[in-house]
């Protein structure tokens, strides 16, 4: 897929033909609304996507939602119905949209290392550099958003395998230790994670850079091996093939050359969710990972996955939700990542959904004018 606007076309449909849309209660959008408004407006806007909507064009919204309190479901998808129009994103190569889910893991870990807890999270290092079209080296992919800078030199950042075997050791880089190695890599997937340390303390990291090699997903890597079977992928099939592989780990993990650093986050409200890349708590079942080539942090969009019924006790997946993170994996106009909230059973809700869905933006009626 690619992240140009020439591979899609919005078209402009009608909340009335819009299936499903008259049966979800988007009402807890409006306080993460309000956290939007804020970050655009008291620390800096969003970076556009190619699409062209920028936080400029959702800030109206954003401001008549500021003084809005639902009183009942219906009030909740007026106010949509009101302030905005809906467009379905058409691929141009008629595939369907598609989505997957993630999570805040639970992880216990220790503030110091031992022979229990040896395997760490590291914070960002101070050699490591954003590049762009300025500072990129000639011989280095332009997908690499990040390298290593050394005597004035740019080079690609040493991956996992490097990592892994002790690159970073002795510079004061960790945040905590956690027991298994495997926990950590998936906590790199996910970008996020509740602390639980040994004294009780809760602590939260969130995404802070990573060392710039695209990622590889291990789960295509382990089909082609015929090692699982295509149509019984997930985390948890994951997962069970490395507890049963353990002289494979090493092998199967760092084929996944990227490499994510940490930073910590405050923990004001512990059972709110972790802040993402849209710099706000992100809901449960209402955040969306989207691909921020294309999108704009901020928007409604509303997914429809009819063959996902876990999440809704067994009723397809439709709901409005926010665009509030991104992610490596998520390339492309209809490509989404549902969070699903924090622990244990977010991620057995998480760890099995791969499903077509349709996409439908919903654009403040100022902004819509233009992609009629």
């Amino acid at each position: 897929m690619s992240d140009h606007a020439s591979d899609f076309v919005l078209q402009a449909i009608s909340f009335d033909t819009l299936e499903g849309w008259k049966d979800d209660d988007p009402s807890g959008l409006f306080e993460v609304m309000r956290s939007c408004r804020g970050q655009i407006t008291d620390v800096k806007p969003y970076r556009t996507g190619s699409l062209g909507l920028s936080s400029e064009d959702l800030l109206p919204l954003l401001a008549t939602a500021e003084d809005f309190t639902p009183l009942s479901p219906e009030s909740a998808r007026a106010f949509f119905e009101t302030h905005c129009r809906p467009f379905l994103i058409r691929r141009k190569d008629g595939d369907s949209g598609f989505v997957t889910a993630f999570y805040e893991p639970d992880i216990d870990v220790s503030d110091r290392p031992d022979d229990i807890f040896r395997f760490p999270f590291y914070r960002r290092p101070d050699d490591l550099i954003d590049l762009d079209d300025a500072n990129r080296p000639a011989g280095l992919d332009k997908a690499y958003a990040f390298g290593r800078l050394q005597e004035g030199r740019v080079t690609a950042y040493p991956d996992r395998r490097a990592i892994d075997q002790g690159f970073l050791e002795g510079r004061g880089l960790e945040i905590a230790w956690a027991k298994s190695k495997v926990d950590v890599f998936f906590v790199h997937v996910q970008g996020a994670a509740r602390l639980r340390y040994q004294d009780g303390r809760i602590g939260r990291i969130t995404y802070a850079a990573k060392a710039g090699h695209a990622f590889s997903a291990i789960g295509k890597l382990l089909i082609e091996g015929g090692e699982i079977d295509r149509a019984e992928i997930s985390m948890q099939a994951i997962r069970a093939w490395l507890a049963r592989n353990p002289e494979r780990v090493d092998e199967v993990l760092w084929h996944n050359r990227s490499y994510i650093f940490f930073r910590e986050a405050p923990v004001a409200d512990p059972q709110a969710g972790p802040i993402a890349a849209a710099k706000v708590p992100l809901l449960a079942g209402r955040a969306l990972a989207v691909d921020r080539m294309i999108h704009t942090f901020g928007f409604p969009f509303f997914i429809r996955a009819e063959s996902l019924t876990h999440l809704d006790q067994g009723r397809p997946f439709r709901r409005l939700m926010l665009a509030l993170d991104t992610g490596s994996a998520i390339v492309g106009p209809a490509r989404g990542d549902i969070f699903t909230g924090s622990g244990d059973m977010a991620g057995e809700s998480a760890g099995t959904v791969r499903n077509d869905a349709d996409f439908v933006i919903l654009i403040p009626n100022a902004a819509a004018g233009r992609f009629d």
